[in-house]
């Protein structure tokens, strides 16, 4: 007998749900991205966001149901993202969550935003299965976080590298806005990059004798770049100003590529790991996930982009094995904007 759960997720700015079939069988998946209400602002305004995620919610759940071929009265636990997150955002999910398992009399499963990203794979991957061999090496990188994890288990995780400063995500945007580029600066960047000749290049913040990140020196670095070579504040106009942005969106691309994929493998061989599992928004990044493959002696699991960044599947994944380990979670729990993992 199958196990069907509800996943949903609302840490951020994208309205999410998805129904997973015992951990790994995607039967739906339904995102309303908010990404053209906050590119305005170049950011995410928490308080839009929150009422955006009221507004959307209920549609999005009707869907993910419709597309899964089952109602809501089908699911075996509903799964929700409680944390970390905008805390305006999570409460709408959490409640809805909350209505739901209540009303229907169905387990509910606080999931950690971090963790859902790591089972991201194992819908990318069925032949994962309950066990893929263990330690593995977790990358989670996004807007809000750059976590370098060891996960000896289901459910069993240590901290191992992170960044003090800047997570990767919130780095590239804030250097798509010094080089006049749209929101969200991640796939700009990556977009305006293609055809650079690499002619520009920018230090890496090596952190020796840890495995920790620091990206707050690298948009410095591109900041005064971008003041010499007349971009910022205000950028020319013609060709040789185009030019000069793809150089410069190339060069801070390979320097977080560079460190990111560099500390990875280290850490892989400093814990002996069987493999690399990627997850977060900005492992959609086309030269990062190469990059990463290029150098791992070991397997390497990404997800496709769709379920790299923010989306109800991978919560219903995690929530899965989550309710396999009998973790149901009581209907008094808050939101825990800062929760971590590991």
């Amino acid at each position: 007998m199958t196990t069907k759960i509800l996943g949903i997720e609302t840490s951020c700015d994208e309205t999410a749900a998805g129904v997973v079939e015992d951990g790994h069988n995607l039967l739906s998946n339904v995102i309303s991205s908010q990404t053209d209400l906050h590119a305005a602002t170049g950011g995410v305004v928490p308080e839009v966001a929150s009422r955006q995620h009221i507004h959307d919610l209920v549609p999005v759940l009707e869907q993910a149901a419709a597309d899964s071929g089952y109602g809501l009265e089908d699911m075996d636990a509903i799964a929700v993202t409680y944390g970390p997150g905008l805390a305006g955002s999570l409460i709408t999910g959490l409640n809805a969550a909350k209505a739901i398992s209540y009303s229907l009399g169905i387990p509910l499963i606080g999931v950690n935003h971090l963790e859902g990203h790591i089972y991201a794979s194992w819908l990318a991957h069925s032949d994962l299965a309950d066990d893929p061999g263990f330690p593995l090496a977790c990358l989670v990188a996004s807007g809000g976080h750059t976590d370098l994890l060891l996960m000896e288990g289901h459910g069993r995780y240590k901290l191992v590298g992170r960044s003090r400063d800047d997570a990767a995500g919130e780095a590239f945007d804030k250097a798509a806005r010094i080089l006049g580029l749209g929101f969200p600066g991640g796939p700009e960047i990556q977009r305006v990059s293609q055809g650079a000749t690499g002619e520009e290049r920018l230090p890496r913040a090596w952190m020796k004798d840890t495995l920790d990140f620091s990206f707050s020196g690298l948009k410095t670095a591109l900041l005064h770049m971008a003041q010499d070579r007349g971009v910022y504040p205000s950028p020319q106009e013609g060709t040789d100003a185009a030019r000069l942005v793809r150089e410069m969106a190339a060069a801070f691309q390979e320097s977080v590529v560079d460190v990111i994929s560099s500390k990875l493998i280290s850490m892989a061989s400093d814990y002996k790991v069987k493999g690399l599992v990627l997850g977060g928004g900005v492992t959609a990044n086309s030269r990062l996930r190469e990059e990463i493959v290029r150098r791992s002696p070991l397997p390497v699991v990404i997800p496709p982009p769709v379920l790299c960044t923010d989306n109800g599947a991978m919560i219903a994944a995690c929530g899965y094995f989550q309710f396999k380990r009998g973790e149901e979670t009581a209907l008094d729990i808050d939101v825990d904007p800062g929760l971590p993992l590991g």
